[in-house]
């Protein structure tokens, strides 16, 4: 029997994924968590074949994440579920040891063959995932016109806070950081950007069509 932990706050995307799951070939059981700190829980006490996390989840929030579930479960496959922009964030965590990274607004027959690819120990990424990776790694790549492109996954991560208007000392307790660090994560952003305010900040990401 299969063991899969799916691990995400909104209770409707739980629904749909046991749902999905069941109708597969491979009988699962399928255990749900709605916070990191349950994932560190629950992983700690039974071992699971797959993991479904969403990468927006109370107590976690950072790509560090992968690190925590690979010390206590080397061997699981982890299938990074999200709702962010796949081309800000699908080949940094791809990278960093995620096994497989899907977009929530993927399609049904799309997420059964992600979840059946990483049940049999392959990895997964769509095929504009595939893409981005294939012209990131490429011999001749062209110069680099997408400047969002530059941002490393904790830097995304600042940004997308900052967009929402929330002050750096809220920012460096949800991400568990100095204020000093956020500050320079937010120097970093404006110049990689060419940006000095968020006002110009938001108007880049306009015009770049970034989702946040």
């Amino acid at each position: 029997m299969i063991n899969i932990l799916v691990a995400d706050d909104h209770s409707i995307v739980r629904y749909g994924l046991r749902k999905i799951v069941s109708a597969l070939s491979t009988p699962s059981i399928v255990s749900t968590v709605e916070t990191f700190d349950d994932v560190i829980t629950i992983i700690g006490e039974k071992t699971f074949d797959l993991l479904i996390l969403d990468i927006n989840l109370p107590g976690g929030n950072s790509i560090q994440m992968l690190d925590a579930v690979r010390f206590r479960q080397p061997n699981i496959m982890i299938l990074i579920f999200s709702a962010y922009d796949e081309k800000m964030y699908a080949i940094d965590y791809l990278l960093a040891g995620a096994d497989g990274y899907l977009s929530k607004n993927s399609t049904e027959e799309e997420t059964k063959l992600a979840i059946s690819t990483l049940l049999n120990r392959e990895k997964y990424m769509s095929a504009s995932t595939r893409q981005l990776m294939l012209s990131k790694f490429s011999q001749n790549k062209n110069p680099q016109t997408n400047p969002f492109e530059t941002l490393s996954v904790r830097e995304v991560e600042v940004m997308n806070l900052l967009t929402k208007g929330i002050p750096l000392l809220k920012i460096a307790e949800m991400l568990h950081l100095q204020i000093s660090t956020v500050s320079t994560y937010k120097t970093r952003i404006f110049a990689k950007l060419e940006v000095t305010t968020i006002i110009e900040l938001l108007e880049k990401i306009r015009l770049h069509n970034i989702s946040i």
